[in-house]
């Protein structure tokens, strides 16, 4: 059982890393869930604090993703559509890889400034707000990825330490 949990565990490392860019999986909550199941095997002792301390940091980063985009398109001048185009255009980056791996930061920012465009918008207030979007979006996506990566370092390093007893087949 406790190679079940472990792989599990290390698949949901691997979603949430993918939940960083995603904007439809919250990856730092799955990430989490993969540690959790690391730490409920046989071979690992439990321990409540990290455990705590790594979901308070998931869920903290996890409602800032949503906070700090409509931060930076309302500090730069935008509205609701530059938001929405930035998710939609990180979505044609991911299904339409046009420029390739620069897609992932391109197209945001071109679906934040067509948003902001078809809210009527001038150019220049459409270009302000579309970077300020743009910059919550990086900015969050990020934060993501720095937690996720270091539970999955983290995770990694719990399994190497532990690997005599969670490694065992009698």
């Amino acid at each position: 059982m406790d190679i079940a949990l472990l792989i599990l565990g290390f698949l949901l490392m691997l979603v949430g890393i993918l939940g960083s860019f995603l904007p439809v999986l919250p990856g730092p909550p799955i990430s989490w869930v993969g540690l959790l199941l690391l730490y409920l095997t046989k071979a690992v002792p439990d321990n409540w604090w990290i455990l705590g301390v790594t979901f308070v940091i998931a869920i903290t980063i996890t409602i800032l993703d949503y906070v700090i985009p409509a931060m930076g398109t309302k500090r730069f001048g935008g509205s609701k559509f530059g938001m929405w185009g930035t998710i939609i255009g990180l979505l044609v980056a991911l299904f339409v890889p046009i420029f390739g791996p620069l897609g992932i930061i391109i197209w945001p920012f071109i679906g934040a400034l067509v948003g902001e465009l078809l809210n009527k918008a001038n150019k220049k207030t459409a270009m302000k707000a579309a970077f300020g979007s743009f910059l919550g979006f990086l900015t969050g996506t990020f934060m993501k990825l720095v937690v996720t990566v270091m539970y999955t370092v983290f995770y990694v390093y719990i399994t190497v330490k532990y690997a005599g007893d969670l490694f065992t087949f009698s």
